[in-house]
């Protein structure tokens, strides 16, 4: 699962270290090229909205399997666009197919008490973020090599053989009884889910806040780069996903922390260290060696945020644990894309300097949940711990 999650959620951000390359290649602006980060960010967090959900009423392997398949035939699309419109259009749906990864982690959530549950999500989480790291060092490093429609191609093959090795190695998991009968009533419920769960609430601001500082920086990362006096390429903004590693190595250990401490103590220290990571970079002038230690501590960061956020929510209740995620990650994602278009912004009328005080005003918005009065601590207590 943890395999799984890496190489679907890979397609989301194969994109990032190539964008000065596809604005060369469809003679666009750099801020243009930008909008295939967004419109992908956005084809997820509809998809997590509208498909997440399902995996409360039907079969939940299927429903993986499906998905994983659609996302390969949407990766071929992207690598046979002709024009920049087919472009932003294929990667809109790319995205709104990738939403696999969002249906493994509940799926794991579901197979062990709440002794473990904060443990495996954390080792799935891991590889899902090795994808998310290691997907911008294969990207970067194919697009110099072969072009960066082999990108494409080659990702294409591998999440369609994916597919079928999920249909034959995952468990079948259906949902539990006394649940919306039919699709209306399961999006309907959506809003009383929201509404009803206060932690549910608190932490998708918080992931929505962390995850948009995250995507500040990989989206202007590339452009950035190739201003530098070096002026380095796609292959040096993909080998960035490497630094980023420590993210991952720190997602089963963020598990198990979440598990046994409160959730201000693991969020609060983990978006200090975003913000420690961009106040380096904004400091770090033209050292690309500063600029790998706050990608290490930035992403460290921000999935440890992630975590603790993810396994606080899937405490909550296990007939609403796809609506919970859905709920979640639909708030992260929009946070994402709303970070990827202030990125390009903040670059276009700021430079490297406007991009890290973005950034780091995202983090510190990110705690203040965690600052303010907690009418509802008591609860959000009582929800780690059924």
């Amino acid at each position: 699962m943890a395999m799984s999650a890496g190489a679907t959620v890979a397609n989301l951000y194969y994109s990032q270290p190539i964008l000065g390359t596809l604005a060369r290649q469809f003679s666009v602006s750099t801020s243009a090229a930008s909008q295939i980060v967004t419109l992908t960010q956005l084809g997820y967090a509809l998809s997590l909205l509208l498909v997440v959900p399902l995996g409360d009423i039907f079969e939940r392997r299927r429903l993986i399997v499906i998905t994983t398949a659609g996302s390969a035939l949407m990766l071929a699309a992207v690598a046979l666009s002709p024009t920049f419109q087919w472009l932003l259009m294929a990667s809109f749906f790319l995205g709104a197919s990738s939403v696999a990864p969002q249906l493994l982690v509940p799926f794991s959530a579901g197979l062990v008490g709440i002794e473990r549950r904060g443990r495996l999500v954390g080792i799935v989480m891991g590889g899902l973020l090795v994808g998310i790291l290691l997907s911008r060092t294969l990207s970067g490093l194919l697009a110099s090599a072969a072009g960066w429609r082999t990108v494409y191609w080659t990702s294409a093959g591998m999440v369609l053989s994916l597919s079928i090795l999920l249909r034959c190695r995952l468990p079948a998991q259906r949902p539990e009884t006394g649940l919306p009968s039919h699709y209306g009533q399961l999006l309907a419920s959506l809003w009383d889910v929201a509404r009803s769960q206060p932690v549910l609430r608190r932490h998708s601001i918080i992931g929505a806040c962390g995850f948009g500082a995250f995507s500040v920086f990989w989206t202007t990362l590339a452009f950035h780069l190739a201003n530098l006096p070096g002026h380095y390429g796609s292959s040096m903004a993909g080998m960035f996903g490497l630094f980023g590693m420590a993210g991952a190595l720190a997602a089963p250990v963020s598990g198990r922390l979440a598990d046994r401490h409160d959730a201000r103590i693991v969020n609060g220290t983990a978006l200090v260290l975003v913000v420690a990571a961009f106040v380096l970079m904004g400091l770090a002038g033209h050292s690309l060696v500063a600029l790998a230690a706050g990608v290490v501590l930035m992403d460290a960061g921000a999935q440890a945020s992630h975590i603790s956020n993810q396994t606080r929510i899937y405490g909550l209740n296990a007939t609403l644990r796809n609506r919970v995620n859905s709920v979640y990650m639909v708030n992260f994602f929009i946070g994402g894309a709303c970070g990827s278009a202030i990125g390009s912004w903040a670059w276009a009328h700021d430079g490297w300097a406007g991009v890290c005080w973005c950034g780091a005003t995202l983090g510190l918005a990110g705690m203040l949940p965690l600052l303010m009065p907690d009418s509802h601590r008591n609860e959000e207590n009582r929800a780690s711990t059924q």
